[in-house]
């Protein structure tokens, strides 16, 4: 017997600044949201349109404990870390980086978007690692947009890029440390998919562009709605344009949660723990 998911909450994004001083959309953490286990953090750089010179990016900083996801649609991101990894990200390109025990690194533009300005969308997304897993040695994968599977509905009005998962027949290339479903949908006036996903995993959507219905609902962009239990969703498009949106679940980690900025454990001697560890350089440095 399959079980419709229904939407429990409809969070807003909040507006605020991070690294060198870009603007963030922000559904959580918020005051609102803190955060949706196993997601800890979900922010959609941009759009915005930039002149030469303008472009800023996050210099040097740590992490340790969780997973960062970086989608890009428009624009450009230069990354390098103290485990010896560098890549470059353009648009439709996912940066998939565990941090496990420990890395600094920069997110910074491209060279291009710099000199000669554009336009720069994409998001950040943080996974909360297990507890066996949160020391584990850091590692980077970087997968360009023709090595990420798309597919499409029967009827053309959904297109689906599976950043991990699977929708529509098609399977992700990226390999997670905590089970996930990451779906970026584009769709059209009509437009109607029954998603499944895994029973008693936490779900939600984030509207992009346009307005959808998610279960039912009609939410507006930046918005994200949260989905009770259940092993499918209902994504339509009712309205007259072009909706775009994320579709994210993951398996609940159940296990304490204490953050301290960029460092994520489960106690308190942990994150003093990785403090002493950043200021001694145990992070390595750039």
């Amino acid at each position: 017997m399959t079980t419709h998911r229904h939407v429990t909450r409809v969070v807003p994004a909040t507006r605020t600044v991070e690294g060198g001083g870009f603007t963030v959309h922000r559904p959580f953490p918020t005051a609102a949201l803190d955060h949706l286990d196993p997601f800890l953090l979900l922010d959609e750089m941009g759009p915005v349109d930039l002149g030469p010179g303008e472009a800023v990016g996050a210099p040097d900083h740590p992490h340790r404990g969780f997973e960062t996801v970086t989608y890009v649609l428009e624009g450009g991101v230069e990354h390098r870390d103290s485990a010896g990894h560098a890549g470059r990200i353009g648009p439709g390109d996912v940066q998939w980086m565990t941090a496990g025990a420990g890395v600094v690194h920069s997110e910074m533009p491209t060279e291009e978007l710099l000199a000669r300005g554009g336009r720069m969308h994409g998001f950040q997304l943080w996974v909360n690692l297990p507890r066996r897993d949160k020391m584990m040695a850091p590692r980077y994968q970087e997968i360009a947009a023709q090595g990420i599977p798309r597919a499409t509905s029967a009827d053309r009005l959904i297109d689906v890029t599976v950043i991990a998962g699977e929708s529509l027949g098609a399977r992700a290339a990226i390999d997670t440390r905590t089970p996930i479903l990451y779906l970026h949908l584009r769709t059209a006036p009509g437009a109607s998919l029954v998603q499944p996903v895994p029973a008693g995993w936490n779900a939600f959507a984030y509207l992009i562009d346009g307005t959808a219905e998610i279960a039912g609902r009609a939410v507006p962009a930046r918005h994200a709605a949260l989905l009770g239990d259940g092993d499918q969703v209902l994504v339509e498009n009712r309205s007259d344009a072009p909706a775009s949106l994320l579709l994210l679940a993951g398996a609940p980690l159940r296990e304490p949660v204490v953050q301290y900025g960029p460092f994520v454990m489960n106690t308190r001697q942990e994150i003093l723990q990785a403090i002493h560890d950043y200021q001694t350089g145990a992070m390595g440095k750039l």
